[in-house]
């Protein structure tokens, strides 16, 4: 896969969602259906996706990439969604942004039905929301095969807080 093509495709917007802070938009990837299946099918035939029982994908572009993944692996796939958006018994666990704080549920029923799980989310910044996933999983006694990302943001160091494997596609 032609990287650069990937990233030309990345928008960049500055002060969103609040000053300082450079929004990294991987949408255009999906305007382009070629670029976009090899990528999923590189993001499929990853290690990470074939040691995991299923995929748990993170609200809300992780959905876009986990569920594409998710129908090329033939892995079922579980979302990690954003308050009052589940409906059921849930898991919840609250996290920080660079830019605010939130939380994350997961349904317990969908959870307890696998026990090994590849994180699947757009972009790796501080790696907030992937931890509240870890967290969540861990705390159930979950494994984690690891995180599958489109684009890291090196310089924030979000990889260096994890124990098990991350990749990127991109690094920027």
């Amino acid at each position: 896969m032609d990287k650069k093509k990937l990233v030309d495709l990345i928008e960049t917007y500055k002060d969103f969602p609040k000053t300082g802070i450079e929004f990294k938009d991987v949408l255009g990837i999906m305007q382009e259906p070629k670029i976009f299946r090899e990528l999923i099918q590189m993001m499929s035939s990853s290690q990470i996706i074939k040691d995991a029982e299923a995929i748990i994908s993170i609200d809300a572009r992780g959905f876009i990439f986990g569920s594409a993944i998710s129908l090329e692996a033939s892995k079922p796939m579980i979302v990690a969604r954003k308050p009052g958006k589940l409906p059921g018994e849930i898991y919840k666990k609250k996290y920080s942004l660079e830019y605010g704080e939130n939380s994350l549920s997961v349904q317990k029923k969908a959870l307890q039905k696998y026990n090994s799980f590849a994180i699947v989310d757009d972009l790796l910044a501080t790696g907030g929301t992937v931890n509240c996933v870890s967290n969540i999983l861990k705390k159930y006694n979950k494994e984690i095969s690891g995180l599958l990302v489109v684009v890291e943001l090196k310089e924030l160091g979000g990889s260096l807080r994890f124990n098990f494997p991350v990749k990127s596609f991109i690094e920027l």
